[in-house]
C-alpha cells in the first residue's frame, strides 16, 4: 500500500538551523536561524571556514585555503583558491549556484599585536534553487586568523 506524504509549510517559530558564529558579538550561544537562506549562507560560512582533515569522520569536508596560506600569493594560488572554494561548494553544497566568486590578496593589520600580515579576502554570492541571495559573503583569512567581514 503507498503512502501518501502531504506537505506542510514551515511554521514561522520554527528554526531551521544553527547561526555562525556559535557566539554572537552579545554573548549569546548557538542563535537559531529561521530560515532557509540564513542556514545555507552558515553551512556556506563552516564550508570554507574548515579545513580538510580538520572535521572528524569527514577528512574531505572543508576547503584547502588555509594550506594556501603560507605559500606566495600568485595568480596561480589565487585560482588554486578559488577551484578548492568552488569545488567544495559543488561536492558539499549541490543546491547551491556561485554567482560570484572573488579572492583578493590583501595586507591586513592584526588588531591585537599590530603587526601586518599577508592574506586573502573571498567573496561569495550565490544563488539557491535558481533564487539569488542577495547578502554576499566576504572572508578575511590570513595565516593566523579567519573571520567572516559580513
Amino acid at each position: 500500500m503507498a503512502y501518501q506524504i502531504k506537505y506542510t509549510a514551515p511554521k514561522q517559530n520554527t528554526a531551521v538551523g544553527i547561526k555562525l558564529p556559535l557566539v554572537t558579538a552579545g554573548g549569546r550561544l548557538f542563535e537559531s536561524s529561521y530560515s532557509t537562506n540564513e542556514q545555507v549562507m552558515s553551512n556556506l560560512k563552516n564550508l570554507v571556514l574548515t579545513r580538510k582533515g580538520e572535521r572528524i569522520m569527514e577528512p574531505f569536508f572543508g576547503t584547502d585555503v588555509y594550506s594556501s596560506l603560507f605559500n606566495n600569493i600568485t595568480e596561480k594560488l589565487i585560482g588554486d583558491i578559488k577551484y578548492s572554494i568552488a569545488s567544495a561548494i559543488e561536492f558539499w553544497m549541490p543546491y547551491v549556484t556561485i554567482e560570484e566568486l572573488n579572492v583578493v590578496a590583501v595586507e591586513a593589520v592584526d588588531s591585537k599585536t599590530q603587526l601586518s600580515e599577508h592574506g586573502v579576502t573571498v567573496t561569495i554570492s550565490i544563488s539557491v534553487n535558481g533564487q539569488r541571495i542577495n547578502q554576499p559573503v566576504t572572508f578575511l583569512l590570513t595565516t593566523s586568523a579567519r573571520q567572516t567581514l559580513t
